[in-house]
């Protein structure tokens, strides 16, 4: 039996003393003690346990894109014009390069104080977009990272059909990522055996309602669910007012109204970013159980706008957060970026906290992980029996945190440290991921991850 006692610990129900967490040979705890004597043996905590924060949306690739757009290439640039860098830059990826920039990016993640990642996988065919002579090849990439790492995962391979509503012709740009709903569907049946083998989730990400006709999207959900009919879903919707003007145009109604009309959306779902909606998208989404998956440093860096966070969560929504684009890769930032936002549109101080957790870092923090969990498919939900022991343990001897109560010692670390700096080890289903800050693959990670990065760019 493996164990780790906690002065402090940030339980499901709240910030808890003197706990005794432990956890069997399959990395699921199996006792989560609160008010216990400290086991004879049993490592004791450097600070504070939190739980590990699920990623519920990665692009890996983008992370070696990231602050190379940084500047400005139109008179007016926005998401379009970023996208269309993005796609040239895509376009000459290797599977070499795409296991090396995932492998830092996850190492990233874990030093950053997230435990698990869904990856929103969409780049499957070589550069002239003929399939590899084995159509897994760059989903492999990734498992790969992520077993090298212990990064918990959530593969999602993206069905991409078209450019735009209505079924458009796919442009050039969009060459490497083009599938046939039946070549999805057999690449699924693929993968699932090699993510089984290493505790990983395997999903679907219809990717956009742009790019998925109506009928394609109803096929691969019921193939889906042929599959494995738990698997999460995810799907790109409402990021930008374009995407709800054009939705409005083809169908007559705005994306998240169409979606939940006419698909099974449920607690399986995850609607990425849902920016963009009115009232009634609101109450309904909400109500349907699917989680909103907020990225919210992408979401600024892109221009998409501000999520209304507190209509989401007066319906009884369920959230969590991403990095998508990985111009940050930092838990914290993300849910500092997310009440920065909010206090920006509201005017107002505090915004994330609730009437159950005063403290702002403590509530979205235990709202994001229990959301993450839902998007990933995994049981992840946090410090409680049953659930992967997954957790952060925070330095309680960093200057930003010294001397100050459990719940201070969060909110300093989300709102008035350097973020990573009080992050003093990461654990993954029971194993130890970081330790003093560092992933035993840091410099060796990093390395390969400029190499394949300056390869790129030297392609240009």
């Amino acid at each position: 039996m493996n164990t780790l006692f906690a002065a402090d610990a940030l339980l499901p129900g709240g910030w808890a003393k003197n706990v005794l967490l432990s956890w069997n040979e399959a990395g699921q705890l199996t006792q989560v003690q609160p008010a216990a004597p400290p086991a004879a043996g049993a490592p004791v905590a450097k600070g504070p346990v939190i739980p590990g924060m699920p990623n519920l949306h990665s692009h890996a690739f983008q992370r070696a894109f990231a602050g190379l757009t940084e500047y400005r290439a139109q008179q007016q640039d926005s998401f379009w014009s970023w996208r269309t860098l993005m796609y040239r830059f895509a376009a000459r990826l290797g599977p070499q390069q795409m296991e090396a920039i995932a492998t830092w990016l996850y190492a990233e993640m874990l030093e950053a104080g997230y435990t698990s990642v869904c990856e929103f996988q969409y780049v499957h065919h070589d550069a002239d977009g003929r399939p590899y002579a084995d159509d897994a090849t760059l989903s492999l990439a990734l498992l790969r990272a992520a077993r090298k790492t212990g990064i918990g995962f959530t593969l999602l391979p993206v069905l991409y059909q078209a450019s735009g509503f209505g079924g458009l012709p796919p442009n050039e740009g969009q060459r490497r990522f083009i599938r046939s709903t039946d070549s999805m569907l057999r690449l699924l049946d693929t993968l699932k055996p090699a993510c089984e083998a290493q505790g990983a989730r395997l999903g679907l990400a219809p990717h956009s309602l742009r790019a998925v006709p109506p009928d394609a999207l109803r096929e691969a959900v019921a193939g889906l669910e042929a599959i494995d009919p738990g698997a999460p879903i995810h799907i790109h919707i409402a990021e930008q007012t374009k995407e709800v003007d054009d939705c409005v145009a083809w169908s007559g109604q705005r994306p998240v109204a169409w979606l939940l009309d006419h698909a099974p959306v449920d607690a399986r779902w995850c609607l990425v970013h849902a920016t963009h909606m009115d009232a009634a998208e609101y109450e309904r989404g909400a109500k349907s159980g699917a989680v909103a998956g907020l990225c919210p440093t992408t979401e600024a860096n892109l221009g998409d706008g501000i999520f209304d966070f507190s209509a989401w969560r007066h319906h009884g929504g369920t959230w969590g957060l991403g990095s998508d684009s990985h111009a940050t890769v930092n838990a914290a930032e993300e849910l500092l970026m997310l009440e920065y936002s909010q206090r920006l549109a509201w005017r107002q101080r505090n915004v994330g906290a609730s009437a159950a957790q005063p403290h702002v870092a403590t509530a979205l923090m235990l709202e994001a992980v229990r959301g993450g969990a839902q998007a990933s498919g995994r049981a992840i939900a946090g410090l409680a029996v049953g659930q992967q022991a997954d957790f952060v343990v925070l330095d309680a001897a960093q200057l930003a945190l010294q001397g100050l109560p459990a719940p201070d010692m969060l909110s300093s670390h989300v709102f008035a440290s350097h973020r990573t700096s009080a992050v003093d080890a990461v654990w993954v289903s029971g194993q130890p991921r970081v330790a003093a800050g560092r992933h035993a693959l840091h410099n060796e990670a990093a390395a390969a991850f400029v190499a394949a990065r300056s390869q790129l760019l030297l392609e240009n």
